[in-house]
């Protein structure tokens, strides 16, 4: 097998059986587009017609799904989400085969899966994420039998708009929806507030069916998705449970070792200088992320500091920052919670974006690309800073790209927020199992235990010991982590390929090997 070393020292595979040819990473802007955008098939209306249909297996059949295609879903339900699985189902029950599933991420909501995938129904992945059951299935047993591609959510955008990606039916989960299928995203008993994955797919998709528990009198007063991209429109007694979208890495941290890191952060952004009138800032989800707002806020407070937005998955923190005119605006691709559902209905300045207005590298502009500050969390980091958030220390996959590629390659300043252990596994490893954020993209390591900053950033390294603030190399910090907790014996692995790590522009930066 011909393989080659792509820019982060990976060795990968220049084919991959059930990906294809692969482009290597060969740097964060070193991939520049060419050709035209993707098109969805033309359509047609007239006066009269309806779209409302009686079922969701009417609208599979009507919609002519068939074996091999591509359906896609969005995940703003998080672990309350229950299309995903009425849907497959359905197509079950059909003896429709062999379907590729396009997620913009999945969640233990979605385990039942696991058993469409063992009977064929399901044979391909594409997502962001991946946890729980199904995650330990594909690691251990390769249950797929061909490599899941995990894109960032910018990427994933990209995927589909340059027709890497092709959805032939979309099926939306609509808390808002009228006969016609204007759709949004912030009303009804199952909001979630934005619809920022959806809205990509809606629009490149040949097919799109909306399914809503919330039909509204036509014409719906907020549209997130129109009409003019929607072919059918189910009701159904429940899309999900909004209360289990704020689980888990979105909470709000009370744990005081996220609080010390968080507070460590909040200094290193105040020495930095980007805190000022005017910054852009996004948080990633994790405890010690959402905590920096805290420490942040009482530093604007203080200064009379004015930011220009927030970005990202937005949360109720974020929204607080707003009402309180911390920032002038918030761009929200994705809602954490029922309070940033409503603030996306009452508040002008809170506005819903696309994932590709998000994080997309191949338009002419994404707000990624406008940050000042971008706070991440990981499961591992390497000594040349590169970032992985998918895979555990174990090679298990147990999280998500997510946005993470995206904002970091992105941001004037990105800041890994970690503990240096869990469960007395060091976290600062020589390397990390798998690269998910380039090193290149990363300038800053906040840890209990003590700060790291990339050597590319010698501006930063300045500014630190202007304030003060003591610094230690990754490798400092590394050995005297290991000497309280011991070097980890590496996990083995087989050479078949479970999974393959796109880089937000479509080139492969790792590939996820089979567990032993």
């Amino acid at each position: 097998m011909k393989t080659m070393i792509n820019k982060v020292n990976r060795e990968i595979p220049s084919y991959i059986e059930g990906y294809g040819e692969v482009k290597p990473y060969e740097g964060p802007y070193a991939t520049k587009p060419v050709g035209r955008k993707y098109a969805p098939l033309k359509s047609f209306s007239k006066p009269g017609d309806s779209k409302l249909l009686s079922s969701i297996r009417e609208a599979i059949e009507k919609c002519e799904l068939k074996d091999g295609m591509t359906i896609s879903f969005h995940h703003h339900l998080r672990n309350g989400d229950y299309v995903l699985n009425m849907v497959m189902d359905e197509i079950a029950a059909l003896g429709i085969k062999n379907i590729n599933l396009a997620c913009s991420s999945l969640t233990t909501a979605h385990e039942p899966l696991i058993e469409h995938i063992r009977s064929g129904i399901v044979t391909g992945i594409t997502t962001s994420g991946l946890r729980g059951e199904i995650a330990k299935e594909i690691s251990k047993n390769n249950i797929l039998g061909k490599p899941i591609i995990f894109r960032t959510h910018g990427g994933r955008a990209r995927a589909i708009e340059a027709g890497d990606l092709k959805i032939d039916v979309a099926f939306i989960a609509a808390p808002a929806c009228d006969r016609m299928g204007n759709m949004n995203g912030a009303e009804g008993k199952a909001a979630f507030g934005a619809m920022g994955y959806p809205m990509v797919d809606a629009q490149y998709a040949d097919k799109v069916v909306a399914i809503t528990d919330n039909l509204m009198p036509f014409p719906l007063k907020r549209i997130s998705i129109p009409m003019t991209q929607v072919d059918y429109v189910v009701e159904v007694e429940s899309i999900g449970d909004p209360e289990l979208i704020a689980t888990g890495a979105t909470r709000m941290t009370k744990n005081p070792q996220e609080l010390l890191i968080a507070e460590k952060a909040s200094d290193v952004l105040i020495a930095s200088g980007y805190i000022k009138n005017g910054f852009s800032f996004q948080a990633g989800s994790g405890g010690s992320s959402l905590a920096v707002c805290k420490y942040l806020k009482e530093y604007m407070k203080k200064n009379n500091i004015k930011g220009s937005f927030g970005a990202g998955g937005i949360t109720s923190t974020m929204v607080e920052l707003l009402e309180e005119g911390y920032f002038e605006a918030l761009l929200d691709t994705q809602s954490f919670d029922s309070a940033t559902a409503d603030s996306l209905v009452k508040n002008p300045a809170h506005i819903e974006m696309s994932a590709s207005m998000y994080a997309n590298p191949h338009n002419k502009g994404c707000s990624a690309h406008q940050l000042d500050v971008m706070i991440l969390s990981a499961t591992e980091i390497d000594t040349d800073y590169n970032i992985n958030s998918l895979t555990g220390s174990t090679g298990m996959i147990m999280g998500a790209i997510g946005g993470a590629p995206d904002t970091a390659a992105g941001a004037k300043l990105t800041v890994v927020v970690a503990p240096t252990m869990r469960k007395r596994i060091p976290i600062i490893i020589d390397r990390v199992t798998n690269v998910v954020t380039p090193g290149e993209t990363i300038d800053v390591l906040v840890t209990e235990r003590g700060i790291c900053i990339n050597p590319r950033r010698k501006d930063l390294i300045e500014a630190m010991e202007l304030a003060g603030i003591k610094l230690k190399t990754i490798e400092e910090l590394k050995e005297e982590v290991e000497k309280l907790t011991g070097v980890p014996e590496k996990t083995s692995y087989q050479d078949t390929i479970v999974a393959v790590i796109e880089y937000r522009d479509g080139t492969v930066i790792d590939v996820i090997k089979q567990v032993k």
